[in-house]
């Protein structure tokens, strides 16, 4: 799918999110969920648009990850709706698999362009520098330095449970 193609699509699921704001209950619920879905759900586009003018890999990744938040999103409003019984499923289900047809494309982007960064980094080296003349030692590495936790793989732990 091409840019302007996907461009075209996040609009039309924006305005399809506009439409059903526009048709929920008149009360604090709807009220508070439809504003919550509105904002998720042009937010969508308008940060696909904001991704597409990205001058660097970096700076699309992080435009992208923001899409695939809202995007995210807007399917917990839509689930929340039609489980609470405030729109039947059967209206929501065709909103919902286009939202997760988003998603997916937009993950898939995103797994691209950090493979294809990925590819273009230098080696890391496999030990930590150490200076042997040091005295301060810590008994729990090997390499005589203290273990560094990466935050990174703790939270890809976590997505993968």
């Amino acid at each position: 799918m091409t840019p302007d193609e996907m461009k075209t699509r996040t609009r039309t699921f924006a305005l399809r999110i506009l439409r059903l704001v526009a048709s929920l209950p008149r009360n604090r619920t709807g009220d508070v969920i439809g504003r919550q879905l509105l904002r998720a759900g042009t937010s969508v586009g308008a940060n696909y648009r904001a991704a597409c003018r990205s001058r660097t890999d970096k700076d699309f990744l992080a435009r992208m990850g923001i899409v695939e938040e809202e995007a995210d999103e807007v399917l917990y409003w839509l689930e929340l709706l039609a489980e609470a019984d405030i729109v039947k499923g059967e209206r929501l289900a065709d909103l919902q698999a286009e939202g997760n047809e988003i998603l997916a494309m937009v993950v898939a982007s995103i797994r691209t362009v950090k493979r294809r960064i990925g590819k273009g980094r230098k080696t890391r080296l496999k030990s930590p520098a150490v200076n042997p003349k040091s005295e301060i030692r810590n008994p729990k590495s090997e390499f005589g330095q203290s273990e560094i936790r990466n935050p990174k793989s703790e939270l890809d732990q976590c997505r993968r449970k």
